[in-house]
């Protein structure tokens, strides 16, 4: 589903590099975690697979389903199945909820061939979606994001893949700034769209988060670079003894 084959990276601005000859597979179905310390790289990292860019790369090949999309622009690699979640998501002041959600899917739809979606089909999808994620369909009338807590930012977030059914997942620290309930709910959101055909990517720092998504790697990275995988147990290992060790080992 996704391989990343030596890719180095930089900020356009200042020319630092971040990413420093990253290689990485996600096979279909398979759900991935990326830890590692603060300024490893691990946001960069899900801000270059969605094409931001304020990041230039500059070595290395992304495929995605064998093919590159190193010059795919943001709105032809989430039309082909990419979708991030942010760890902050922004609040746009103007842009209805429902609205967004409408034009969204119905782009997806148009990519795949498909027809647009008939209102009552559209507001049929969002409530079940909303139900299951216990948010107010009232919250879906404001614009989007604005007014909503840290919670239910990542709530709208997760709805929003619940809806587009991409095949590719980026969650960029989903579980920051949740509360235990809302942890749940937003996992059990997460968990409720795992398939053989459908990859996810968790970026986190804390292995809480991987109690409730269970991954089948885990990956570390420092330094732009992973520097050690295994199975859910190395994410057990780290937080009982930190990245120290894993560091020392990779030096």
């Amino acid at each position: 589903m996704l391989e990343i084959r030596n890719l180095h990276a930089r900020i356009v601005d200042d020319g630092t590099e971040i990413i420093r000859g990253l290689n990485l597979t996600v096979k279909a179905g398979e759900v991935a975690a990326i830890m590692g310390p603060n300024g490893s790289g691990k946001s960069t990292l899900s801000y270059i697979l969605a094409g931001r860019e304020d990041y230039e790369v500059t070595e290395g090949d992304i495929l995605y389903n064998g093919q590159s999309i190193l010059e795919m622009d943001p709105a032809e690699r989430a039309t082909s199945g990419i979708f991030l979640a942010f760890q902050y998501p922004m609040e746009i002041p103007g842009v209805a909820t429902m609205e967004f959600l409408k034009v969204a899917m119905n782009e997806q739809r148009k990519a795949r061939g498909e027809e647009p979606l008939k209102i009552p089909e559209f507001l049929k999808r969002v409530k079940e979606a909303a139900a299951s994620l216990r948010m107010d369909m009232a919250m879906l009338k404001r614009p989007l994001n604005v007014g909503f807590s840290g919670g239910e930012k990542k709530r709208a977030e997760i709805l929003q893949m619940k809806l587009l059914e991409p095949k590719l997942c980026v969650l960029d620290e989903t579980d920051s700034g949740l509360d235990i309930d809302a942890l749940k709910i937003v996992s059990d959101g997460v968990n409720a769209l795992r398939a053989p055909d459908r990859s996810f990517l968790v970026i986190t720092h804390y292995q809480r988060l991987l109690e409730h998504i269970v991954p089948d790697t885990v990956h570390v990275l420092y330094k732009g670079q992973v520097i050690k995988s295994g199975d859910k147990s190395l994410a057990l290992d780290l937080e009982a003894n930190g990245y120290a060790g894993v560091i020392g080992e990779a030096a």
